[in-house]
């Protein structure tokens, strides 16, 4: 299947999400205090705190999530389809379900890096918390494109 400029750009988003997320952290790892919080209750709002070292969890499981979904996202015939794939609509399915794993692959590595971004303010005194929209808005963000896919995909079987 050929990419069109959107893929494209999602890709390009994501690999440069990676690479910034990294460089975040790793430009301010040293600055970090040896305690940090790494879990954030559903308002936002700090609740468990370990080591600094912890820190560079979030960077090593947005990059595996998104390694790996990449890796998947080559396969897109072994994917579950809410609908039979047929001769004629196997391309329109396979190009709905690998464009909403590239968009889903930039959003889950963008929610880690403000995850991160946000703990750096944190321990810094710039801000408190992540903010109590960030779930909301993090689970909007993954859900409704999740929804919209999902009726395209329905569609594109008539």
């Amino acid at each position: 299947m050929e990419q069109t400029s959107i893929d494209k750009t999602f890709e390009i988003l994501g690999w440069t999400s990676v690479i910034a997320i990294w460089i975040l952290t790793i430009t301010n790892y040293s600055n970090l205090p040896e305690i940090i919080p790494t879990h954030y209750n559903g308002a936002g709002q700090p609740d468990g705190f370990v080591g600094k070292a912890n820190i560079l969890t979030l960077p090593l499981i947005a990059t595996v999530l998104f390694v790996g979904l990449t890796i998947l996202n080559k396969y897109p015939h072994i994917f579950n389809y809410p609908t039979g794939v047929t001769q004629e609509n196997a391309l329109r399915l396979y190009t709905n379900a690998t464009r909403m794993i590239r968009y889903l692959k930039f959003i889950i590595v963008a929610i880690f890096g403000l995850i991160t971004f946000k703990t750096i303010q944190n321990v810094n005194g710039e801000a408190k918390g992540l903010g109590n929209m960030f779930l909301p808005v993090s689970m909007g963000l993954i859900f409704i494109p999740l929804a919209y896919f999902l009726l395209k995909s329905f569609r594109t079987t008539k």
